[in-house]
């Protein structure tokens, strides 16, 4: 019994990072508490938008409108968390998020409903998000140990997808019976307990090596990233991954095409429940020491579960396939996380944070355009089993030329190994 029961131990998520910081739980919860809200819009949005327009194309032309902003302002947000506090970029983010929801509700709740206001605030937000994410990726070494940072990255990510599943969920019921005005009402109110939240934060000045913000201090990290060969893996196999295989963008066309509307939410859902699913059992993926391998296989094998799910013809069995293909991501993203986490120096964290940003959300945003483009030209499954195919084997081809990602082993790497060495000694 008590072998069974450490067996069972090992699976279930390290809580070593909840235990240890309180500025860590403070964020834990304010990330649930806000998340659940950005799912529900995030549902609301795309649904309201294709009841207005009735068109696959101008669904997929919301990652168009986020890519420019997104870009900007995540390489800008990378230095300027260099070289602020974090704990006020963070503050001022979440509120000016909170502010675009209370549009969203006020433009939901006119007699008609404008089609402009959702791409502008969708661009706006992709602003927001892109100057807040390096932030939080960055003040995340700071506040948790070192040898604790895949734990804390499982965490969070367990964060991300009880969010991810419970709010696409009900969205799918509040949106068709209610309208999406409710879904953005929650989300504002999300907004106004994280805040209060973060007020509660210390505070995370910039490191005395940081260069203030500038074109020259971001070449300045983009140099770094660019002779790091295994970190450059990571981002360019998650954008190709996300650029073909992600098919967001036509789940309420496929929900259509499988004569199941009633599964959209249940399909928004889905990819988050795989996610939660390895989440709630990643005690293993303190054990690997070999990421670079582990993000290779797992998105790979998410391109072969979308190309799949692309071809089945039962609803039942597409969930299943995109909750496979969820949770294959989330393996692919720990251990990504894991590896920046780990081997990045602190004065260059949030820049390096900013370039990951690009890395898993231009993807998507593009693989958005891609996907209702193709919808439009070639059909729904055309769309999703295609772009499951092409990133298999673009993850494939990376893999081929980038060996240094493959031969990654967190106990060798020199920075991982200089990184450890410098926070054991500042402890000490």
């Amino acid at each position: 019994m008590s072998a069974r029961n450490s067996r069972l131990r090992a699976l279930l998520p390290d809580l070593a990072p909840w235990r240890a910081s309180a500025d860590f739980r403070r964020l834990w919860l304010a990330g649930l508490i806000t998340n659940f809200g950005t799912f529900l819009s995030f549902v609301a949005l795309p649904v309201q938008l294709k009841d207005l327009t009735g068109s696959a194309a101008a669904v997929g032309a919301i990652g168009a409108v986020e890519l420019g902003p997104l870009i900007v302002f995540g390489l800008y947000g990378g230095a300027l968390a260099d070289a602020y506090d974090k704990r006020k970029l963070i503050l001022f983010t979440e509120a000016g998020q909170g502010l675009l929801a209370a549009a969203l509700l006020v433009n939901a709740l006119l007699p008609e409903p404008g089609v402009w206001p959702l791409y502008a605030v969708a661009a706006l937000d992709s602003a927001l998000s892109a100057l807040q994410r390096p932030a939080l990726d960055s003040l995340l070494p700071r506040i948790v140990a070192h040898e604790d940072l895949p734990a804390a990255t499982a965490l969070n990510s367990l964060r991300w997808t009880v969010g991810g599943v419970a709010g696409p969920a009900l969205a799918g019921v509040v949106v068709a019976y209610a309208g999406p005005g409710p879904a953005y009402a929650v989300d504002l109110l999300t907004f106004a307990v994280s805040v209060v939240l973060g007020l509660g934060l210390t505070a995370s000045p910039a490191s005395h090596e940081a260069a203030a913000p500038s074109l020259r201090s971001i070449a300045e990290g983009a140099r770094y990233a660019w002779g790091r060969k295994e970190l450059l893996g990571t981002y360019v196999v998650d954008i190709a991954a996300m650029l073909f295989a992600m098919p967001l963008a036509v789940l309420p066309f496929l929900a259509d095409d499988l004569h199941a509307p009633w599964s959209l939410g249940l399909m928004y859902a889905s990819m988050p429940a795989g996610a939660l699913i390895v989440s709630l059992t990643s005690g293993w993926t303190s054990r690997v020491h070999r990421h670079g391998r582990m993000v290779v296989l797992a998105a790979a094998a998410w391109g072969l579960a979308v190309a799949a799910a692309g071809v089945a013809g039962n609803v039942w069995l597409v969930l299943l396939l995109l909750t496979l293909g969820g949770g294959l991501d989330m393996v692919s993203g720990i251990f990504r996380g894991a590896m920046w986490n780990q081997t990045i120096p602190d004065e260059l964290r949030g820049r390096l944070a900013g370039i990951e940003l690009l890395s898993y959300s231009v993807g998507p945003q593009l693989g958005q355009v891609r996907s209702g483009g193709m919808a439009a030209w070639r059909g729904v499954r055309t769309s999703v089993w295609s772009g499951g195919v092409l990133c298999t084997g673009a993850v494939a081809l990376l893999a081929l030329c980038l060996p240094g990602l493959m031969r990654y082993d967190a106990r060798t790497n020199e920075h991982a190994v200089r990184l450890r060495s410098q926070r054991t000694a500042t402890a000490a």
